[in-house]
């Protein structure tokens, strides 16, 4: 298992951040999600031989909002 934090942007509120923890859990490799607006961070728990972190992070833009590299 490999951790990355991300710094993500236009999550406003809690729905938002449910919204990036749904996204993210439904896909295969990830075992953890925990999105905080309040800090426009995404810390992500997941597998690299099953998710690439590039896999992640269109997941998050595919939901609406922008990774910041």
């Amino acid at each position: 298992m490999e951790k990355i934090e991300l710094k993500v942007e236009g999550m406003t509120c809690g729905g938002c951040s449910s919204s990036v923890e749904k996204a993210l859990n439904a896909k295969d490799g990830v075992s953890q999600v925990s999105a905080s607006h309040e800090e426009d961070k995404v810390a992500v728990d997941f597998d690299p031989a099953v998710i690439a972190q590039a896999s992640i992070e269109e997941a998050i833009e595919d939901a609406g909002f922008d990774v910041i590299k």
